[in-house]
């Protein structure tokens, strides 16, 4: 009997609770329960959570599901919205198994005509972290799976300008195969979004399946967008796996804008600009790497295509690319190395950054800021360039690096003239203005090329080797070159030119007449150099040689290259008596966009002046102010050429 009593009392107070709970939910339903959940949020959260509606429990283990109508969560204080959540009805389920373990979990969440606004104020706090200051990274719902219908989400970011609207919609989206009007309708999500993002202007639509898996890492999204981010238009269509973390992308991805430096605020690359583009691709992404291959595009007039990948995980993500380009145009280049382009679409600093007003050399600053966001390692190789005809460039291959806000182009490689232009460039980033050097060896250009506008009878022969070694200060080129210090040497060691134009670089009128005439020829070239020093932006020369069999040209005098000014002197000592000549140095001045050829006036005026009085006394005696007897000296071209340490023919 003792042990039936204490039987009867165990099964009371077992049964008892529920058969209390039983008489609750039969006389009041459920509602009961709201009190509890109100009262219970906030104070963990301190956010006013109000269910004005019925609320219902489905119990099952381990997940039950709850459903409340008319819900509206408070934001804090600080947020500009009054609510986070206000929805007509929400359904959750909840995992059990994880609530005793003291976390808590929804399996599932189901929003009917939700108004959900997220926000994060500059101080770091988030209004969707439940802790009561915001910050604890671990406050956040766990939601596994999401659906809603007919919604309205926002999200601000004050202090990265971004404020985001967003319409969705699960009517569902039209079928993926030939367009019907009678079709069904796929089950999904549309979607359209405006606002602004890093302070560019927003505007996107889309569609996506009907479930956000947001913490399923294995389950594909199915997701197309088109969105306008500025002045940036992309169209993406694929799927997203792992939404909150995104695991993997697998998409068809096109974008075109103004420029390549305009995706700096969207994926923090710091691209040079460059003139519009449109590029096309597959973008995949998994682990630390995203990738955008079988990339094709156009850039200007210029095509492009290759390979880019982007790994993260390490000290600052990593650009590498490898690009092709059947023809590019050197005019699409001009951006990129800080120089206005000719067709006005490179966008000009502000004049405040510049002292020089010439505009031939590249003056934009470079945007050295961005340089340690990211290390790159990207080749390109032009098969063919287009440009101006006064430039005798045939092909590119450059390998660029930036490391640690340094960038090296190491080979910067031309085919110009026939030959090639190779250099290695260092730009230090590091400092400011930049620390710049560049090491160039120009290799077998061909003379008869060098100048393609210049008409020739008789085309000229000949190998021009030669070095450069230059460094200087600035945040442009024209402000690198303008303190430049070094070296320059250019050399011909043997070759044939043009006799016409030696008589005319000699002022030999007879002869120019007699050439005009007879047709021209070719003649010995003995050797040819250009020797500068440059020191703070002024390159002097050390020797300037123009050896042939009819004259030699020695030449004397400066180029200021941060002013842009030439003021080199050019005196002939002619080999052979020529009967009618001016004999007058030939000077070359102006700027580098208005260069002048002249002769000294005077002297001319000064010579005519006594042809005309000797020819008062003797016809023939006018004849002698002009004739210039020669004979000038060969030049000791082994001897200059060692001097200048010109490479030699090989």
């Amino acid at each position: 009997m003792r042990w039936n009593r204490i039987f009867l009392w165990l099964a009371a107070l077992l049964v008892g609770p529920l058969a209390l709970a039983a008489l609750l939910i039969a006389i009041f339903g459920w509602n009961w329960l709201r009190g509890p959940i109100e009262r219970q949020t906030e104070q963990k959260t301190g956010r006013v959570l109000a269910i004005q509606g019925d609320l219902s429990l489905h119990l099952a283990w381990p997940s039950p599901t709850l459903r409340a109508n008319t819900v509206r969560f408070a934001n804090p204080p600080w947020a500009h919205e009054k609510q986070m959540l206000a929805t007509d009805a929400v359904e959750i389920s909840v995992d059990l198994s994880q609530l005793l373990m003291g976390n808590l979990v929804f399996p599932t969440v189901h929003l009917v005509k939700p108004i959900v606004f997220l926000e994060r104020d500059p101080q770091g706090r988030k209004n969707w972290l439940l802790d009561l200051d915001q910050q604890d990274e671990s406050a956040r719902i766990r939601i596994d799976r999401l659906t809603l219908d007919h919604g309205t989400l926002g999200f601000d970011d004050r202090a990265n300008k971004t404020q985001i609207r967003s319409e969705v919609s699960s009517a569902g989206i039209p079928p993926s195969g030939p367009a019907s009007a009678e079709g069904p309708r796929e089950p999904g999500v549309t979607f359209h979004a405006s606002g602004q993002f890093h302070g560019l202007r927003l505007k996107a639509s889309g569609s996506g399946g009907p479930v956000l898996a947001l913490r399923d890492e294995s389950a594909p999204y199915p997701l197309t967008v088109d969105a306008i981010l500025g002045h940036t238009h992309i169209k993406a269509s694929g799927s997203v796996t792992g939404l909150t973390k995104l695991t993997a992308v697998n998409m068809q991805l096109a974008a075109s804008g103004d420029s390549l430096e305009q995706l700096y605020p969207l994926l923090g690359i710091p691209a040079p600009a460059t003139p519009a583009y449109t590029t096309r691709g597959q973008l995949v992404h998994s682990g630390n790497s995203w990738r955008y291959e079988k990339l094709s595009g156009r850039m200007g007039n210029s095509d492009i295509a290759g390979s880019a990948q982007v790994a993260t995980g390490g000290k600052r993500p990593q650009l590498t690319a490898q690009l092709t380009s059947n023809v590019l145009d050197l005019d699409d280049l001009a951006p990129v190395i800080g120089k206005r382009s000719s067709k006005g679409t490179t966008t000009a600093a502000p004049a405040a950054t510049t002292t020089r007003t010439t505009g031939l050399l590249p003056d934009i600053p470079f945007k050295t800021d961005r340089w340690t966001s990211m290390d790159a390692d990207v080749s390109l190789k032009a098969k063919q360039i287009r440009r101006d005809k006064a430039l005798p460039l045939d092909d590119l291959n450059v390998h660029l690096k930036l490391q640690d806000a340094v960038v090296t182009l190491a080979p910067l490689d031309f085919g110009m003239a026939g030959g090639h232009l190779s250099a290695n460039v260092t730009l230090d980033g590091r400092n400011n203005p930049i620390k710049a050097k560049v090491q160039t060896q120009v290799r077998k250009l061909l003379l008869s090329k060098l100048f393609p506008t210049v008409p020739n009878q008789v085309a000229s022969l000949g190998q021009i080797n030669g070095a450069f070694a230059l460094s200087g200060s600035g945040n442009s080129i024209g402000g690198m070159l303008a303190t430049g210090n070094g070296q320059v040497a250019l050399g011909i060691s043997q070759g044939e030119v043009s006799q016409l134009m030696m008589e005319k670089a000699g002022l030999h009128i007879f002869e120019i007449l007699q050439l005009s005439v007879t047709g021209d020829k070719r003649i010995k070239l003995r050797c040819a150099l250009a020797d500068f020093e440059a020191k703070d932006g002024v390159m002097t020369v050390d020797s300037l040689v123009f050896d042939t069999d009819v004259t030699t040209l020695f030449g004397s005098g400066r180029i200021d290259l941060a002013h842009e000014t030439l003021d080199i002197t050019l005196n002939q000592k002619t080999k052979r008596t020529s009967p009618l000549a001016l004999r007058s140095p030939i000077y070359v001045r102006g700027t580098f966009a208005k260069p002048t050829v002249g002769v000294d006036k005077g002297r001319v005026a000064l010579r005519a002046a006594g042809a005309v009085a000797l020819g008062a006394l003797n016809p023939f005696l006018a004849l002698i102010p002009l004739v210039d007897p020669g004979p000038g000296q060969d030049s000791d071209c082994g001897q200059l050429m060692r001097e200048a340490k010109v490479p030699q023919q090989k």
